[in-house]
């Protein structure tokens, strides 16, 4: 299986399907109004707060305010679903992240809506690596060590998600599939839950992702063992790729928004264009590289494609660890 969602691939050249174009003359320039963005996640987790970022300096460019209304549950389903069945004019859109890519898999035919014919892909907003905390009590200091302590002791470990299907969930079962291990999975409700419990000692091991980890790494309440990328991470000074000990093991969080099918080309085009723009402003590329999130340009094709990559990626990981949602 082809595990190398690294930055090589991410933004693959590829031809997305998009809307057929739709006559915007009759309504007047795009945006003319305000724009709700419904976000499939918490306020304060890592998309909440990356899509604000992204959000407010687009509603500076454009001089329209984009909105975010957040409306988390059932693994980002429920805003998608209303996203999926909004009119599609550019004024309800959708900020969704990695599980949009999971869903299809893990739900099946119970989702309420296509993820593909549904939902347009507009702008990929960030491409985080995983990272792996354990608790600063944690015997091991690396994943060599953490390898040989779940192999001595198989069942015996457990490690924190906030859900079942998550990214951080499929990262651990990666894990336990390409070290030869079985450490548990333990589903909080939230990130903060999971995060006091693995500061407490409760829980030793946690998967998280960049962002996540900065105020971690910086606080020293826990430590940041590895991350999933391929390159040395900036923010994350002197912490291991986990491809150094398992070869080829790369998984990524990402956010990005997404528009209802049918909505015309030329409000696709306003918003890459205009999103494009806003990734390059100073203090807006400031504010994300210091969270630790990496925002590149894109177009709604290239991520039409990192999208496809990202389904098939997951379908495998969902099949081969037998992933249910009960």
């Amino acid at each position: 299986m082809d595990t190398g969602y690294g930055r090589r691939r991410v933004l693959a050249l590829a031809g997305g399907m998009l809307a057929a174009p739709g006559l915007l003359r009759a309504q007047g320039a795009y945006p003319s109004r305000s724009v709700r963005v419904i976000n499939a996640y918490s306020p304060g987790g890592t998309a909440d707060v990356v899509s604000r970022i992204i959000l407010s300096g687009l509603s500076a460019r454009i001089g329209q305010q984009f909105v975010v209304e957040n409306r988390p549950g059932a693994a980002g389903t429920i805003a998608a679903q209303a996203v999926a069945r909004a009119p599609a004019d550019g004024y309800t859109l959708l900020y969704d992240a990695t599980a949009h890519s999971v869903n299809p898999s893990l739900f099946g035919s119970r989702l309420a809506y296509d993820t593909r014919r549904d939902l347009l892909p507009v702008f990929l907003t960030m491409v985080s690596p995983n990272t792996l905390h354990a608790t600063n009590a944690f015997a091991p200091k690396a994943i060599p060590e953490l390898i040989a302590l779940a192999k001595a002791s198989p069942g015996k470990l457990d490690c924190a998600s906030t859900g079942i299907g998550t990214v951080q969930h499929v990262s651990l079962e990666f894990f336990n599939h390409r070290a030869g291990v079985q450490i548990n999975h333990v589903v909080y409700r939230d990130i903060a839950a999971a995060r006091s419990d693995l500061i407490s000692g409760r829980v030793p091991l946690q998967f998280s992702n960049v962002p996540g980890s900065v105020p971690i790494f910086a606080s020293k309440e826990a430590r940041v063992m590895a991350h999933c990328g391929p390159e040395p991470i900036p923010v994350l000074p002197g912490v291991p790729a986990m491809v150094e000990t398992l070869p080829g093991f790369e998984t990524y969080e990402w956010n990005g928004l997404f528009a209802p099918a049918g909505t015309p080309r030329e409000v696709i085009q306003r918003l890459s264009t205009e999103l494009n723009a806003t990734i390059r402003d100073a203090a807006v590329l400031e504010r994300l590289h210091t969270l630790g999130a990496l925002p590149r340009a894109n177009t709604p094709e290239e991520f039409a494609t990192f999208r496809e990559q990202q389904i098939t990626f997951f379908a495998d990981m969902v099949r081969m660890a037998n992933i249910r949602i009960d």
